[in-house]
């Protein structure tokens, strides 16, 4: 069984709104919509994160909003690298965005989506 799975091709986020959480990956985060996603019977979006890829989900969440740990190190999350911590918290300071400082050390930020979805950035300049 060693060496079967061979990479990490998505990882799938509920959310309650298609429209709004768009706004905040294309618009806060600078994602890139993937046009190929065919009808699947329900709203979403495929969101291109360099050769993976974010797939939002308008479905019934079956998870609650409300009572999530502060810090999205302690939630489910994905975490990301990025060259420039500075400019995501830039980023998310203009569009009103709360965020969590790492508690690992490393220069890493945790903020939650409109959805309440954990995500993490780690800043890794020149991966």
């Amino acid at each position: 069984m060693a060496g079967m799975i061979k990479g990490f091709h998505h990882g799938s986020l509920v959310v309650a709104d298609t429209v709004t959480a768009v706004a905040f990956y294309r618009d806060v985060l600078g994602l890139v919509i993937d046009s190929s996603r065919p009808d699947l019977g329900y709203p979403g979006a495929w969101l291109n994160v360099g050769e993976q890829q974010i797939h939002l989900l308008e479905v019934p969440n079956p998870d609650p909003a409300e009572g999530r740990p502060a810090h999205g190190g302690l939630d489910r999350h994905l975490a990301f690298y990025l060259d420039d911590l500075d400019q995501l918290i830039a980023a998310l300071d203009r569009a009103g965005v709360g965020y969590t400082l790492s508690r690992s050390g490393r220069r890493a930020l945790f903020c939650r989506d409109p959805d309440q979805n954990a995500l993490e950035f780690i800043e890794q300049v020149g991966r």
